[in-house]
């Protein structure tokens, strides 16, 4: 493990103030559940507050597909985009850096300083790109399973949180380490990926996949499928809002006059809106990533072979909390629902809330007092 560059430093109440990333280096082999091989890996990640004495106190938060490590806090005075969970987690907030350690990494198989397709194979020299073996959830959990006991030296887990792809890492965490952890908060999550889910990312991976910049996969630093990716980005974005919430903030309003050049530039501001997201998007997201890491979303199945989901969330010991939010069609509530009821009908302690934001998927990160309730109480039950 690389040495911290530095403590946490608060600079305003309530704010974690000022943060760096730091990264776990696992340097003996790691064998995936495909049962291919990497001699090791790194996992980057950043966390607040304190580990006790205990080492008891530690909270892991999992981030959504296109999420990353940084979660709370800025990397510089001048920064001016906080961490993307910046409203839940500091000084007093519902995720409270004074009580709880908090740690949250880049995924394996992710793009922000993790190990992923685009990271170098130390055997061959050469980036992994298609030669990196396919990733699961239950990978990544894995892998972060080893920095916490490894690198970090935490005993229990107080509760492991996050919602979307997170929220799948929350659940299979419960599963492969019952006597590890004491809370889970799933959210906007679901058992296993439905196939209009599993539709939509297949159509972003042909978007990448299609664009003649992808190369199968092998193309240089500064290259690759931009257009592909940003296309996926943008349909993947639509899923995560909703109709309400899109016509509550763009509704048919247009761009300026000026702005839109040709008969098919951008007329309405949810075009200009979607456009500025699939760049946003190239900017900071590998496509190779984007490929392995949808693919491990459509092959998450808790429901198994016997298709029966309490076979498997029936490991589970740690009290559950499972949120959802009305406006999601992507893992709309019916299908959080089910996890608690299987939980519930193999006597495991969990429940479930339903929150009425208009927002759709992406409820779980915007500003929401409902939900910032919801987790402090849980928390402090």
């Amino acid at each position: 493990m690389i040495d911290p560059p530095t403590e946490s430093t608060e600079t305003h109440p309530g704010e974690i103030g000022l943060v760096r990333w730091k990264d776990y280096v696992h340097t003996g082999a790691f064998t995936f559940e495909s049962g291919e091989k990497i001699p090791g890996f790194t996992l980057r990640y950043e966390t607040y507050g304190k580990l006790n004495p205990q080492k008891d106190n530690a909270i892991l938060i999992c981030h959504a597909l296109s999420g990353d490590h940084h979660c709370a806090g800025i990397h510089n005075l001048n920064d001016k985009k906080q961490g993307w969970w910046n409203n839940m987690i500091g000084p007093g907030k519902p995720i409270d850096t004074n009580k709880y350690f908090i740690i949250c990494s880049n995924c394996l198989g992710g793009c922000q300083g993790s190990t992923g397709p685009k990271s170098i194979n130390p055997e061959t020299g050469n980036p992994y790109n298609m030669d990196f073996p396919l990733v699961s959830i239950r990978d990544m959990v894995r892998s972060q399973y080893l920095l916490l006991r490894e690198g970090l030296g935490v005993e229990s887990i107080y509760a492991v949180i996050g919602g979307s792809m997170g929220g799948m890492q929350v659940l299979q965490w419960g599963i492969d380490y019952p006597d590890f952890v004491r809370k889970l908060i799933p959210m906007a999550t679901t058992a296993r990926q439905n196939a209009q889910a599993i539709a939509f990312n297949e159509v972003g991976r042909l978007a990448v996949m299609q664009d003649p910049e992808w190369q199968n996969g092998a193309y240089g630093d500064g290259k690759g499928p931009n257009v592909g990716l940003a296309v996926a980005r943008m349909m993947a974005h639509i899923t995560y809002l909703s109709d309400a919430g899109l016509e509550e903030k763009f509704g048919r309003d247009k761009v300026k006059p000026n702005e839109a050049r040709s008969q098919f530039d951008a007329e309405f501001q949810v075009e200009s809106y979607l456009r500025y997201q699939g760049q946003s998007f190239i900017s900071r997201f590998d496509a190779n990533s984007y490929l392995y890491l949808t693919k491990a979303l459509d092959r998450f199945d808790l429901f198994g072979e016997s298709g029966q989901l309490e076979d498997r969330v029936k490991a589970i010991r740690a009290r559950t909390l499972v949120v959802a939010f009305k406006s999601d069609w992507l893992f709309p509530p019916a299908q959080n629902r089910a996890i608690v009821h299987a939980l519930l009908r193999c006597g495991c302690e969990a429940s479930y809330a339903e929150l009425d934001l208009t927002l759709g998927h992406d409820s779980f990160l915007v500003n929401a007092p409902d939900l910032y309730q919801l987790v402090h109480n849980f928390l402090n039950a």
